[in-house]
């Protein structure tokens, strides 16, 4: 019960530390930044995800052949 209390305690603590204070005004310049650097990564993770289904593809190709090798030897 002492866990779950102090948890939450800790989830409140967190989410009131990262909303600021104040609203902070950013630059179009900034915005353009932070744009093209969170497109940025989500291309690297599309990358990771694609390269992953890619390899699972494939390891599902090879079990799909040596079944059907297994299948035409019996």
């Amino acid at each position: 019960m002492k866990r779950i209390a102090v948890f939450m305690l800790l989830v409140a603590f967190s989410v009131v530390c990262t909303r600021p204070a104040e609203a902070q005004r950013t630059t179009t310049a900034e915005n353009m930044r932070r744009s093209r650097k969170e497109a940025k990564e989500q291309q690297k993770v599309l990358k990771k995800l694609s390269r992953k289904q890619r390899k699972a593809m494939k390891k599902y190709d090879k079990a799909q052949r040596k079944a059907a090798k297994q299948a035409n030897h019996k």
